[in-house]
Formats: structure tokens, sequence, C-alpha cells
């Protein structure tokens, strides 16, 4: 279930209006269905996700990016819901880079990584076709392609760290987006269990506090906001 009170930690937004931003996805139950079902076909059932993905469709519901940056993709769980929450924004768009890691066989290993991807399949393969259009999927190492898309950008409104949890390389990441962050921006790290400190530092050096999603181990927080930029609805 969402968390209101880690979504107003992030937004702003008073409950009022997070509330009715979540009454909307009850509108989201046919899309959710369908990619269960992809993931079932997969035999992915059990497949491991980001934990919190109406959290992430309201942050960008409330905050209306207009350039979400995600690093890790997987079968799209995260992605499907940010590209969701911009279809209805009408505006913003989403670049994600992953660098996958495929399945060996046709049944997955014991020893293998639960976001291995099945055969045949590539980055983002349970996102349905109708939320790909304006998507900007990159397929690498996010050492050699953060980098570039970040100098391609104005500005990013949103940042997800989902891929390689190292301190080393969460803090790569935040370095590296830091310049172009947006007044307000939030940026968002998951399974930070295993990056240390990095995330706790990169607040700091920001001057602001990182908030957790109540007991896990994804946190996040809020660029200090523009007083002369209200935040659009």
């Amino acid at each position: 279930m969402p968390r209101l009170p880690w979504i107003q930690a992030l937004t702003g937004a008073s409950r009022a209006e997070i509330a009715e931003v979540l009454a909307e996805i009850d509108a989201l139950v046919a899309i959710e269905a369908e990619m269960r079902a992809t993931h079932a076909a997969a035999g992915r059932t059990g497949y491991a996700q980001i934990r919190a993905p109406f959290d992430l469709y309201a942050i960008v519901r409330l905050t209306q990016p207009e350039h979400i940056v995600e690093a890790g993709v997987s079968s799209g769980i995260s992605s499907a819901h940010f590209l969701l929450a911009l279809q209805k924004n009408r505006h913003g768009r989403l670049h994600s880079i992953d660098k996958p890691t495929f399945q060996r066989g046709a049944v997955l290993a014991a020893d293998e990584s639960g976001v291995a991807i099945p055969p045949g399949r590539t980055s983002g393969w349970a996102v349905p076709a109708r939320l790909r259009r304006g998507w900007d999927l990159r397929v690498g190492p996010t050492q050699e392609i953060l980098p570039g898309l970040v100098e391609e950008l104005p500005s990013i409104g949103l940042f997800l760290h989902d891929d390689l949890h190292t301190p080393k390389h969460l803090t790569f990441e935040l370095t590296t987006i830091r310049p172009k962050l947006a007044a307000g921006a939030v940026v968002l790290a998951d399974n930070t269990i295993w990056t240390g400190e990095a995330f706790p530092r990169f607040a700091r050096q920001l001057g602001v506090r990182f908030v957790r999603h109540g007991r896990s181990d994804l946190v996040g927080l809020r660029a200090a906001p523009s007083r002369s930029s209200p935040r659009p609805r």
C-alpha cells in the first residue's frame, strides 16, 4: 500500500492532494492485471521489483517532472508506473538505463539473480506496448550511458537508483545527476542496505533530510524547492 507520509515528505503535497491522486489507482486495475499476467506467463509470479509502484505513480503526478531518469529497469514495473503517471500528466519523459542480466535456461536456477530476464525477452519486457511511445530506454552500462544522458537533459525532476547496489556505484550516479537536479527534484534509491552511507552523505551535501519508506531500505529526498516555482497540478 502507498505510504502517505513518505509521499508527503517527498512532494510537499497536502493529504487531500495525495488522496485525490491515489484515487486514480482504481483506473489502473486492467493494466496491473496485464503486467501480472505477463510475469506469470514467463514463470515469474514472485518477480523481484520495486516495492512501492503506486508511490512512484503518485510522486510523478504530484511533482509533474519534465524529465525522469531511472537506473535499473529489469521487467519494467517502476518504468510502467512512471509512464502511466506521465501519460496522465500529458507531459514529461522517462529516460531509463538498464544493463540486463539474462536467465541461463528455461527455468531460473537457484544461483541466479531474481531479476534475471527470461529467454526471448529484454529490458522492460513487462511494460505494455501502449505505454512505450516516447520512452527513452537505453541498454548498456550505467557508467557509460548516464554521463552523456545527463549532459543532454536541461534538468532532472526525478531520479531512481535501482541497479548495481554498491556504495561506489550509487555515489557515482548521485554525483553525476547532481548538477542537473531541478529545484524540488525527488531522488530515490532502493536496496540501500547494501550502499552504506552513500545516500545519507548525498542528503547532507544537499542540506536536506532523507526519508525512509516505512521500515524498508527504499529511501528518498527532496531537493530544496524554488520559492518562485509553485508545484503544478
